[in-house]
């Protein structure tokens, strides 16, 4: 609820129940009107430009009206209402975090001993509380598994069915992660691979990658993931300037092992918003390209950033692993969480399918889930 309401020609303050007050511009309150003529009815999409809004756009009138705010503009004359929830939600008049390099709400970083977040595949399928907490999970720690599925070929599809839906690559729909003969990527033969993020070459990444194993009776082949933004928030705190060099230039990644296909990025290891958040990062030694952006008076320290940073990933105390079992599966943040393999050996068989998909599938699922809360704990 609101108490009161004061203007000027181009500024609105009201004041809510709570004490607090908020400043709101004319522009950005015309723009964002509510009214049918404004904004569509049911997907609420906006059905005007800026340049019908006009460009001495003032408030003649401004007025608490059963605790929501009406507000009057000129020169169209147009009246349009705020309900008081609506603009609490919306308030962009108050200090903000500048931190470089810090963590988005809802997002919780973590290193070994935290316990792999898991959900039931036949719950997950069942009941929509257990599929909302999987994908919370996902979303917040930026990886879960999924247990106590079928193993049968393709059934890791119908995990990208939860949410949304498979990224094709040139990869195919999915990916075959078993020994090779002459392969053209090392994921397809026994090597340990190192920690790192799936296919930095590409812009923009698969945002999400999903491993489900069929056969696991290979001694060894571990799976271990690691958290990146936990990674980079050591490494802004033990060295500062290096993280600036590894959010302040860009690598170069590429991919041409096959005919027909050369993939290349330019993108900063560690990726930050324009205002400071850690939003991304890229790691892989074996898609590395010659980082040529860098300046030659900052190449070595940046040469010690990135070492140093290769260094925290490959601390034992930073992975949490786990050996998959047939029918089990897990899903990572591409964006985020790295992930690795122990070697194995040649004895028995590790057969695993990969596939891609995109997160804003997953944190639109998971946002209208809870939205429809009551709903969906049913």
């Amino acid at each position: 609820m609101l108490r009161s309401a004061i203007h000027d020609a181009s500024v609105v303050t009201v004041e809510f129940d709570t004490g607090t007050q908020a400043r709101f511009h004319a522009i950005w309150l015309r723009d964002n009107a509510l009214d049918p003529d404004t904004r569509a009815p049911g997907n609420g999409q906006r059905l005007i430009t800026i340049g019908d809004i006009p460009a001495d756009v003032s408030v003649s009138t401004a007025d608490v009206i059963n605790g929501d705010l009406s507000v009057t503009f000129q020169p169209e004359g147009k009246t349009a209402t705020f309900p008081a929830d609506w603009l609490a939600d919306h308030v962009y008049d108050c200090d903000r975090a500048q931190d470089t390099g810090r963590i988005a709400p809802g997002i919780t970083t973590w290193e070994r001993g935290i316990g792999a977040p898991s959900g039931d595949w036949t719950e997950v399928h069942a009941k929509p509380a257990a599929k909302r907490d999987w994908l919370a999970a996902v979303a917040e720690f930026g990886f879960a598994k999924l247990t106590g599925g079928p193993t049968e070929p393709e059934s890791l599809l119908k995990v990208a069915d939860l949410f949304g839906y498979v990224r094709e690559t040139n990869y195919g729909p999915y990916f075959e992660v078993r020994t090779e003969v002459n392969p053209t990527n090392l994921a397809y033969t026994g090597l340990g691979l190192q920690a790192h993020t799936d296919n930095p070459y590409r812009d923009p990444v698969p945002t999400l990658q999903i491993l489900y194993c069929l056969e696991n009776s290979a001694e060894g082949g571990d799976s271990i993931v690691v958290d990146g933004f936990r990674a980079a928030e050591k490494l802004r705190d033990q060295n500062p300037e290096g993280f600036a060099l590894l959010t302040g230039y860009p690598a170069r990644f590429e991919y041409k092992g096959s005919d027909g296909v050369w993939l290349r990025s330019r993108r900063p290891m560690i990726e930050l918003s324009p205002d400071g958040e850690l939003v991304g990062i890229r790691f892989n030694n074996r898609s590395s390209a010659p980082f040529v952006d860098v300046p030659f008076d900052q190449m070595e320290a940046y040469y010690a950033a990135y070492r140093q940073l290769g260094e925290i990933i490959d601390d034992p105390a930073m992975g949490v692993s786990f050996k998959l079992e047939p029918g089990e599966s897990f899903i990572v943040d591409n964006t985020r969480v790295l992930h690795a393999r122990l070697g194995y050996s040649g004895a028995g068989s590790r057969w695993l399918q990969g596939c891609y998909a995109d997160k804003d599938g997953l944190l639109s699922t998971l946002a209208a889930m809870e939205m429809a809360q009551p709903e969906a704990a049913e």
